[in-house]
């Protein structure tokens, strides 16, 4: 995954002139100054990642790039880039143009969760064209940025089955009806598994291949609720043909077709620790995001692991107790949360460990309806799960949440100032974020599901 360091090194050296060299044109004539140091410096882990998710609020191809130049500047080196979801289909595929016709689009959008949250009663939208995915390829492979696409299946699908009402489960529920999701949350209307839904995923990711080189393709795989297939006669009998015993075992079959679908082609499928159920693929990576205990099984069943832990990688989460936290969801994952995550449990043993390969910092847009938004909670965040990312594991080099606070203090926070980043600062909502009353608080403080 890492290429040779001299990305790394010049991001390092970037930061040695002070916070101006961070601005896209010098404010000063003359050479830049750097202080004479030695720096002995790698990083611990190959895959060093953010998920952004593009298909809950449509993030603008220039929003994007932009964010790789922020990657970059942290020394992060995967964008996953989460494009289809029940909310919006923001991938172009030619063979099924009703992919973005209709699946870009919804009517309206709910603010917030819960029984008290608002409409948003305009639409919103949009999609990437062919050449804009390619130039956000070539943008990140220039900053040494593997930029890992996601096609989310059998499940966060609605927004495909409204332009494509055959690929729902047409014998329990009316498709034709189904429009992109306004809402969040788990949605029972997952994908059929006949044979011709199968072709037709096919079919995309052969696309998807045309346009992203990278050796993951991310196929989802998490929160699909069986209901539908329980109560389909032709999923029944769909188990019955492969001889399955179970819902959870046929969505497995479906994971493993596509593991073998792109092994052919020279690929790794990669999904959510709910493709453990029912029976793992034999060549899929884990990302483990609910808590340690999917990476923990898939490392000891000998899969390469991404630890992406919500309790401290969630960046769509709240930051703190404060009332006026914008849309405060879930539990306050703070600053210091982020920077003491250790992602490799002392549990594993040394060759368990090092299935281990990388870790990642996920941002689900729900609440974050504009690049502001994401700023806000992205930001400083990120730095400190940078910083975990890059660091030797404590034992080694201890990470000091006293020394990250005074070095953002003393040049990080101005460096973020230059690159124009709206991060939350340390006296709490800066004041254009500040909505006391807002709706959306989940009243026992659960987390929201994707």
């Amino acid at each position: 995954m890492d290429r040779p360091g001299c990305c790394g090194g010049a991001q390092t050296l970037r930061q040695l002139p002070g916070p101006d060299a961070f601005r896209r044109a010098p404010l000063r004539h003359g050479p830049l100054r750097v202080p004479p140091v030695r720096i002995v410096d790698a990083p611990r882990f190959a895959w060093r990642g953010m998920m952004l998710d593009v298909a809950r609020h449509f993030m603008p191809k220039d929003g994007v790039l932009r964010y790789l130049d922020l990657l970059a500047a942290h020394k992060l080196n995967v964008l996953h880039l989460h494009l289809t979801d029940d909310q919006g289909w923001r991938m172009p595929v030619e063979r099924y143009p009703r992919l973005t016709e209709v699946g870009s689009w919804r009517a309206r959008t709910r603010q917030g969760f819960g029984g008290d949250a608002r409409w948003e009663e305009r639409p919103h939208g949009g999609h990437y064209t062919r050449d804009d995915l390619r130039e956000i390829v070539a943008y990140a492979a220039a900053r040494h940025i593997t930029v890992v696409p996601e096609i989310d299946l059998p499940g966060h699908s609605q927004a495909a089955i409204a332009a494509h009402p055959r690929l729902g489960n047409t014998d329990v529920v009316d498709t034709s009806a189904l429009r992109p999701w306004d809402r969040w949350g788990i949605n029972p209307n997952v994908l059929n598994v006949s044979e011709a839904t199968v072709e037709f995923y096919e079919n995309v990711l052969t696309e998807v291949l045309e346009i992203f080189p990278s050796e993951w393709i991310h196929v989802g795989g998490d929160e699909c609720p069986k209901e539908q297939w329980r109560a389909s006669p032709a999923a029944q009998r769909r188990i019955r043909e492969l001889g399955l015993a179970d819902e959870d075992e046929l969505q497995s079959w479906l994971i493993r077709h596509f593991d073998r679908w792109l092994a052919e082609r020279g690929r790794r499928l990669v999904g959510w620790d709910e493709i453990l159920e029912g029976g793992s693929a034999p060549g899929a990576t884990v990302m483990s995001w609910r808590g340690y205990e999917g990476g923990l099984a898939a490392a000891r069943a000998g899969h390469d692991v991404v630890m992406c832990p919500q309790q401290h990688t969630y960046l769509d989460w709240r930051q703190s107790e404060d009332p006026d936290e914008p849309v405060p969801i879930a539990h306050a994952r703070t600053l210091r949360d982020v920077h003491r995550f250790e992602p490799v449990p002392e549990s594993l043993t040394d060759a368990e460990a090092a299935r281990i390969i990388g870790v990642q910092a996920n941002v689900w847009t729900e609440t974050m309806d504009s690049a502001r938004a994401v700023d806000y909670m992205v930001f400083p965040r990120l730095a400190a799960f940078a910083e975990v990312a890059w660091s030797p594991r404590p034992g080694t080099v201890e990470r000091d949440f006293g020394d990250f606070g005074r070095r953002m203090e003393a040049a990080h926070h101005a460096r973020l100032d230059a690159l124009g980043v709206e991060y939350r600062p340390p006296s709490g909502p800066r004041p254009w974020q500040r909505r006391p009353g807002v709706p959306g608080r989940p009243r026992d403080g659960a987390p929201p599901a994707r």
